[in-house]
């Protein structure tokens, strides 16, 4: 039997590049593996709903939010359906192309590979220099470095990059962790990556291209803000 993977793509105001990231995907070197594609868009007010109709194929989802459920919102609807679909790996990409889906291949490999792994994600700082001509803003780079640092401090982790939004998951990881009790907003991502150290699952780090351009963050200074303070919050916690 082969492995069920669902790739969901979230969008948000994403436009033509949802089409993009989608034709990227790269399913020829996936045919080990029962793929199915999720493009979940949490209520777009642009035209990225007309390209995302456009796309075709086998076992193409695609679901259209009628309010807006945020970063997080949107990310748990889309676990919720792998779970529902019995999937053994979901690997989630940006609509927004901030993430290169080329990297998919190492991750469900690593997750197929090493059953002791729960989660890969994609590193932009194993080599910083590389963030920096990838056009990562210069906040961005150094929050990057202060923030991980931090983390890895209180959790006694050595992460290099604790703000990837590039992540594979292991499904049955979900059946401990309750989805309703993760934010709904941008910090879902380091809430989960927290989740998973408490219960002393293994995250695997991998190296990734930085993708950067001035159209295509979701996440602007004011967002950002709330962003590390709901983090520095969380951290408190533990």
């Amino acid at each position: 039997m082969k492995k069920k993977v669902l790739i969901f793509i979230i969008s948000y105001k994403a436009e033509y590049r949802v089409k993009d990231v989608f034709k990227k995907i790269p399913f020829k070197k996936l045919r080990n593996f029962d793929c199915s594609v999720l493009i979940s868009d949490d209520a777009s007010n642009d035209v990225t709903v007309s390209y995302i109709k456009q796309l075709t194929g086998k076992k193409i989802f695609k679901n259209f939010n009628k309010r807006n459920l945020g970063y997080g919102g949107n990310i748990k609807k889309c676990l919720n359906f792998a779970k529902m679909k019995k999937m053994d790996f979901a690997i989630m990409l940006h609509g927004d192309g901030q993430y290169h889906p080329k990297y998919i291949v190492k991750m469900i490999k690593i997750l197929n590979d090493n059953t002791n792994i729960n989660a890969v994600t994609g590193s932009r700082m194993i080599y910083k220099n590389k963030a920096l001509s990838g056009k990562m803003p210069i906040y961005k780079f150094i929050g990057n470095i202060f923030l991980t640092f931090l983390t890895n401090l209180i959790t006694g982790k050595k992460f290099t990059d604790c703000h990837s939004g590039f992540w594979a998951y292991r499904v049955s990881s979900f059946n401990k962790i309750k989805l309703k009790q993760i934010t709904n907003g941008f910090n879902f991502d380091q809430q989960i990556r927290l989740n998973f150290i408490t219960r002393n699952f293994l995250i695997k780090e991998i190296p990734i291209q930085t993708i950067y351009g001035s159209e295509r963050s979701s996440m602007h200074l004011v967002y950002a803000i709330r962003y590390v303070l709901e983090l520095l919050k969380f951290l408190i916690k533990i």
